[in-house]
């Protein structure tokens, strides 16, 4: 009987993301056991998942498989464990990718879309974000404005609209689709505009405002 490594619980933050998310995996992320995609790439087959989807749910698997990220801010906290599952979808609609479990029972399930974007599939797909790698980006700087900001502010709903982003930057590193931060002189502003898409409920629009920081504060690595 062969024995089996442990896994250590300290993650090693990938290469490709910014000093500040790879302080966030390593520092504040855990990693579990992950299951392995290649183990049932035949049966996966048999059930006419096209390969080039379990390659992609494989790819998946190796860079996040098995991290544990505290909660989001938004999204009911986000899924509980980085883990792929078996692709979903067709050849006609294209094939998406089951990104974790929930943390609660939800009305929408976190996925990687046909393009390789991290989002939630509702009553319709919302891409998020470009990449996981966006999503991860996403959390780091959320942990990182919420210890810096002096002042932090919720707004919801048709109010979210309203906001003059006028002389703010988008943060490029989150690849923003339908969620986006922006950058401006001392305030960071986060808009989760998934749910309202996803379960076309424009109610559910909220904006979350970091305001009073500095460079340090704005940045970060």
């Amino acid at each position: 009987m062969t024995a089996t490594t442990p896994v250590s619980p300290i993650p090693v933050a990938p290469d490709g993301l910014t000093s500040r998310a790879k302080r966030f995996v390593e520092v504040e992320g855990i990693r579990v056991p992950r299951q392995g995609v290649g183990r049932r790439r035949d049966a996966w087959i048999r059930r006419g998942i096209p390969a080039a989807e379990i390659d992609r749910a494989s790819a998946f698997q190796d860079r996040w498989g098995g991290l544990a990220l505290p909660p989001a801010p938004f999204y009911e906290s986000g899924p509980r464990i980085l883990d792929a599952d078996v692709p979903e979808g067709s050849a006609v609609e294209g094939w998406w990718i089951p990104a974790g479990d929930c943390r609660v029972s939800m009305a929408y399930g976190f996925m990687i879309g046909p393009g390789g974007e991290f989002g939630i599939h509702g009553s319709r797909w919302a891409p998020l974000h470009a990449s996981t790698d966006g999503w991860v980006e996403s959390l780091a700087l959320a942990t990182h404005a919420r210890r810096w900001a002096k002042t932090i502010t919720r707004t919801t709903g048709r109010a979210v609209e309203s906001l003059d982003l006028g002389g703010y930057e988008q943060v490029s590193e989150v690849q923003g689709l339908t969620d986006t931060w922006w950058r401006g002189e001392d305030t960071l502003i986060a808009l989760y505009r998934g749910e309202a898409v996803g379960l076309d409920a424009p109610q559910c629009l909220e904006a979350h405002i970091y305001g009073g920081l500095d460079s340090w504060g704005l940045h970060g690595g």
